[in-house]
């Protein structure tokens, strides 16, 4: 019984900060840090001790009927323990740098009541057991991250909220079609083993090809897969801790995430492929990398560049679950942990020159190396990870997802990956020339910019992060490694 409460525990932790920050006056900024910290320290000691267990092959579950066939299922699968260790180790750091870039500001109580439910919703995705759990924390997802968007009330983000809120909430429509079709077809599935639809009737293969693209379509707003990606962009208005947020650790890895559900928990590799379902959804993740790579090329503010290089990124995870083989299937998982470190660092990075110095244009960036050395000492890493550069993280996500396409005879695959990282280069590459490369002309930057770096809130976090995203790659065969623990996801749960 203790052990079935463990993931109750990791989800109350946030919605209990959630509701004591609401009701902060805004001047208790210190008891509302104490707050913010304690519990984003016991959700990560909660998920450690699942991870272990899970390791040991213990079993953390919870199941209760709501209604006759309508199970509330919670479950923690070495899966759920990659996606929940992602979301309760980034929201401590994210949690930490907003502390310090939201000092002073106003409406303090309210962002982090809403950031605490946003977190809250994250891991109810993560440990979600069947579908109508998933989606009961995912529609909790976008009701709680909207008010993050929306933050500073001005026009421009009033707008971007309403684009927000209108695509997300239909596509959360669209996947509530979905799974009311799969209900009334084959009843309630849960996510505990994988390929519970192969066995089914040859007659229900049709509706099931269509139920899968109501699902991915519903997945796919979250995930930004082209041409669903449209809010992704408009949504940087919001401040950086929330674009961290936002493009590192909860809503496109939970859109991400369910699709990774879908094709792996419920229809299963063979049948998916028997169904003709994968190849499109593979060719549909491609040219969502290369488009948002292309994209990123014409960007001047260097929040909307990170915004399409996530439209990118991210569908890395999908093409993996497209891919046929095992290799394939473990460079997919293994890049919801590796885009997670490196994009949430870039954007950091991003928080810090605006924050610190006034940046948001590429083009003011010359010699803020100078300026911020460890600031962009953490940008350009994450940013030569990006691109593939070994022997950091993105390096083992391209290697093994080429190694993967090779096995089963996708060549286009490896194609795919050359032509994203050498777009990459091209937009990461000048950023990272102007940072240490060119100088500010027009006045000295000591006496425009003032004393060296940031405030420490704002520069531990993304110091923290680049170093994980060299560690995963350096140490990528080590136990505990992203790369081991997604190999360890396939092995035990997807190819048995």
């Amino acid at each position: 019984m203790q052990q079935a409460l463990i993931p109750v525990f990791a989800l109350l932790c946030s919605m209990l900060a959630a509701a004591i920050i609401f009701t902060l006056p805004e001047e208790r900024q210190r008891l509302r840090t104490v707050i913010n910290l304690l519990a984003a320290l016991i959700k990560v000691a909660l998920v450690g001790v699942m991870t272990w267990g899970v390791l040991n092959e213990r079993d953390y579950g919870l199941s209760y009927e709501i209604l006759p066939g309508v199970s509330f299922v919670l479950q923690a699968d070495a899966l759920a323990m990659m996606f929940a260790g992602l979301s309760a180790v980034l929201w401590l750091l994210t949690t930490i740098y907003a502390v310090g870039y939201l000092e002073g500001s106003p409406n303090r109580s309210r962002f982090f009541g809403f950031f605490s439910l946003c977190v809250a919703s994250t891991m109810g995705i993560a440990l979600a057991g069947n579908l109508f759990t998933f989606f009961l924390f995912y529609e909790m997802l976008t009701l709680s991250t909207y008010p993050l968007v929306v933050h500073r009330g001005t026009d421009k983000a009033l707008r971007a909220g309403r684009n927000y809120i209108m695509y997300t909430l239909s596509g959360g429509a669209a996947l509530l079609l979905g799974i009311i079709w799969l209900q009334g077809l084959v009843g309630d599935i849960s996510f505990q083993e994988t390929g519970q639809l192969k066995d089914v009737d040859e007659n229900l293969h049709l509706p099931l090809m269509l139920v899968f693209g109501l699902l991915v379509a519903g997945l796919g707003v979250k995930a930004a897969l082209f041409p669903l990606h449209g809010w992704l962009p408009q949504a940087m208005v919001a401040p950086a801790p929330v674009s961290a947020l936002l493009h590192a650790v909860a809503v496109v890895k939970a859109g991400a995430f369910g699709i990774v559900r879908v094709v792996y928990d419920l229809y299963g590799i063979e049948f998916a492929t028997l169904l003709g379902v994968l190849e499109p959804l593979g060719w549909l993740a491609a040219f969502t990398i290369v488009y948002g790579s292309v994209r990123a090329l014409s960007q001047s503010d260097l929040k909307r560049r990170l915004a399409y290089s996530t439209v990118s990124q991210v569908s890395y995870i999908v093409l993996g679950a497209a891919v046929f083989g095992p290799v394939g299937t473990v460079g997919g998982l293994v890049h919801l942990l590796h885009q997670g470190i490196m994009k949430i660092t870039l954007f950091f990075c991003a928080g810090n020159y605006a924050e610190t110095l006034g940046i948001h244009k590429v083009q003011e960036l010359n010699g803020a190396g100078r300026r911020m050395p460890l600031t962009s000492a953490a940008f350009t890493l994450a940013a030569f990870g990006m691109i593939g550069a070994p022997p950091l993280a993105g390096f083992v996500t391209k290697w093994t997802l080429g190694s993967g396409a090779l096995n089963v005879g996708m060549e286009w695959v490896v194609a795919v990956l050359l032509i994203s990282s050498m777009l990459n280069a091209a937009y990461f590459l000048p950023v990272i020339h102007r940072l240490w490369f060119l100088s500010e002309y027009e006045w000295s930057y000591q006496r425009r910019w003032g004393r060296l770096e940031t405030h420490s809130w704002l520069l531990w976090p993304p110091l923290v992060t680049a170093s994980l995203t060299l560690l995963a790659g350096l140490f990528a065969v080590l136990p505990f490694s992203p790369l081991s623990w997604a190999e360890l996801i396939a092995a035990r749960e997807y190819l048995p």
